[in-house]
């Protein structure tokens, strides 16, 4: 079974070299593309202020960190849950800089660019010309986008669980993603259904068998036969 890590951050601006700081993370867990309820989800107080502008896209302010954990205090419990898999994200790139320029300032090793899955770029080369934001993407595939009234890093996960899954072939309809905090929720039992099914082998039956061995014979030189 492959894991895989779907993650998002929110911050308080644009570029972390000129200061901005990481206020948010989260993470989701997917075994063979299929989120299994485990996720890791931190508020982080970003030791510096907030601009307006960055609130009026994620809605948190200075005060509603206050008394949140810094980013040292978090790492290690971070790093733990992502382990040494593939991290997929959109525009995975922004969110790889910030990480790393946190994990850099607390002293601990960086993520490599290796490990990195941006379904932006998925996107953009299925769907040329065309707009490949995560809302536009959630409308394309029919995905609900009601709850999105502002930018948040769980429910951008799991919107983006939900199209990153489309992007590698299409989800199987009727298969609830939507997942609730911690293991055992909603997708946990989805995914158990799906991996935990016993298998029904298909046995042809005597006049089946008689039938396809009546049409090898007038297949010139069949190469596959029961």
């Amino acid at each position: 079974m492959k894991r895989t890590i779907l993650f998002d951050t929110e911050t308080t601006g644009l570029d972390p070299k000129k200061g901005d700081r990481v206020i948010e993370i989260a993470a989701l867990e997917l075994i063979d593309d299929l989120p299994t309820g485990q996720n890791f989800h931190v508020l982080i107080h970003p030791e510096r202020d907030i601009p307006e502008e960055a609130t009026k896209v994620h809605g948190f302010t200075l005060a509603d960190l206050e008394g949140k954990p810094r980013f040292h205090e978090i790492a290690d419990a971070f790093l733990a849950f992502i382990g040494p898999d593939e991290m997929i994200a959109h525009n995975a790139r922004f969110d790889f800089g910030f990480l790393n320029a946190e994990l850099e300032r607390a002293g601990r090793p960086v993520l490599s660019l290796d490990r990195m899955v941006d379904t932006l770029d998925i996107a953009r080369e299925r769907y040329p010309g065309l707009p490949n934001s995560l809302d536009a993407l959630c409308r394309r595939f029919d995905i609900d986008l009601s709850a999105r009234t502002t930018h948040n890093a769980l429910l951008d996960c799991r919107l983006l669980a939900e199209v990153y899954l489309e992007l590698m072939g299409g989800r199987q309809r009727g298969l609830g993603l939507m997942m609730e905090d911690g293991a055992g929720g909603p997708a946990a039992h989805s995914y158990a259904r799906v991996t935990n099914r016993t298998p029904r082998p298909i046995v042809p039956t005597p006049e089946e068998l008689a039938a396809h061995s009546r049409f090898l014979e007038k297949v010139k030189e069949p190469i596959w036969s029961l």
